[in-house]
C-alpha cells in the first residue's frame, strides 16, 4: 500500500482543522484553476454531487472520475483534509445541509435578452455567493498577521492595476482617514521607484486576482527584497505574486461570462478583504483611529449640508 493511499485513513499527527462542510464548494472554486486536470475532475465531482460522492469509497470515486486512488487522496489533501475519510465526512455534512430545506441555487448566467429584473436578481445572487466564498476561504491567521503589520507600519504602499487599482485606492483612502500613511500606485514606474524606498517596518500590498500581473508583481518583489512586510490579495494562492508575499489573502475565484467579466466578481471579493483589513486595523489602533476618523468627518461635513437658496 502506498503512502498516498494510507492517507485515506487520515493522519495520526496534529494538523490544522479541515474546512467546514459549507466551505468545501468555495475551496473547490478557488483552488480548481491551479489543479491538474485529473484533480479538477475529482474536485468538480465532489462539489457537484456531495451526497453521491460521500457514499463512494476512494476506489469508487477514482473510477467515477477516471483517475487514481492517489489522485483522489492528493485532491482531498489540497482541499485541506488530512485524508479521504475526512473529505467523505465533510461531503456527508454538506449533503445534509443541502437537504435541510434550503432553496436551490439559481442559475446566474446572464443572457443578452434577460429582463432587467432578472439581471438584478442574478447579479445580486452572484455577489452574495462571491462574498460567502471569499469569507469561507479566507485564512484568518494570515489576515490577523497582515492587520498587525498594517497597524504598526511606518508606511503602506498598495499596488493594483485596472479594477484591482480601484480596490487599492479604496484601501488607501480608508487608511488615510484613520491617520495612517498610505499610498496607492497604479503607475508601474512610480510603484517600483516608491518600493525602492521601503524598508523593515513598512508594508506593501499587491492586489491582483490572477496573481500574474507583472506591473503588480515587480514592485512587490522590490518591497520584499527591501525588507518590507508584503501581502498578496489574490484569487490564485499558488500564483507568481505569492512568491514575494509574507502573507497571502485569497479571494473567491470569479465566475466569468460574456456579459460578466471576471473583474466584476473578483472586485467584490477583494473589497471584502480590504474592509476586513481596515476594520481590523481600526480595532488595533482605536485610540488614534477614532479621533482621526471623527476629524475627517467634521472636515467634510460642510460639503454635505444642504444649502438654502435665497428668496
Amino acid at each position: 500500500m502506498t503512502n498516498d493511499v494510507k492517507e485515506i485513513f487520515g493522519s495520526a499527527g496534529a494538523s490544522p482543522a479541515p474546512p467546514a462542510p459549507a466551505a468545501l464548494a468555495a475551496k473547490v472554486r478557488t483552488l480548481a484553476p491551479s489543479m491538474t486536470r485529473s484533480m479538477q475532475r475529482v474536485a468538480e465531482a465532489v462539489a457537484d454531487d456531495p451526497a453521491g460522492c460521500a457514499a463512494l469509497t476512494v476506489t469508487g470515486l477514482a473510477e467515477l472520475t477516471g483517475t487514481s486512488e492517489a489522485t483522489v487522496v492528493r485532491t482531498a489533501r489540497l482541499l485541506g483534509y488530512p485524508g479521504y475519510r475526512d473529505l467523505r465526512l465533510a461531503l456527508a455534512g454538506l449533503a445534509a445541509q443541502q437537504q435541510s430545506g434550503r432553496a436551490p441555487a439559481i442559475t446566474t448566467d446572464i443572457a443578452v435578452d434577460d429582463p432587467i429584473a432578472d439581471v438584478v436578481a442574478k447579479l445580486a445572487y452572484d455577489e452574495q455567493q462571491t462574498l460567502a466564498d471569499t469569507a469561507a476561504g479566507l485564512d484568518t491567521v494570515q489576515l490577523a498577521a497582515a492587520v498587525t503589520a498594517l497597524a504598526g507600519a511606518r508606511r503602506t504602499d498598495v499596488y493594483g492595476v485596472g479594477a484591482s487599482g480601484l480596490v487599492a485606492q479604496d484601501l488607501t483612502q480608508k487608511l488615510l482617514r484613520i491617520g495612517l500613511l498610505a499610498h496607492a500606485h497604479s503607475d508601474p514606474h512610480l510603484a517600483v521607484t516608491n518600493a525602492v524606498q521601503l524598508r523593515s517596518g513598512d508594508v506593501a500590498i499587491a492586489i491582483t486576482h490572477s496573481g500574474t500581473t507583472g506591473d503588480v508583481i515587480e514592485p512587490l518583489r522590490v518591497a520584499f527584497e527591501r525588507g518590507a512586510t508584503t501581502v498578496a490579495v489574490t484569487g490564485r494562492p499558488d500564483s507568481p505574486v505569492t512568491q514575494y508575499a509574507d502573507h497571502v489573502l485569497t479571494t473567491s475565484t470569479a465566475r466569468e461570462s460574456e456579459l460578466r467579466p471576471a473583474a466584476m466578481s473578483s472586485r467584490t471579493g477583494q473589497l471584502l478583504v480590504v474592509d476586513c483589513l481596515f476594520v481590523g486595523v481600526a480595532q488595533r489602533t482605536y485610540d488614534a483611529a477614532a479621533p482621526a476618523l471623527s476629524a475627517s468627518y467634521e472636515a467634510l461635513a460642510h460639503r454635505h449640508r444642504a444649502t438654502r437658496k435665497g428668496p
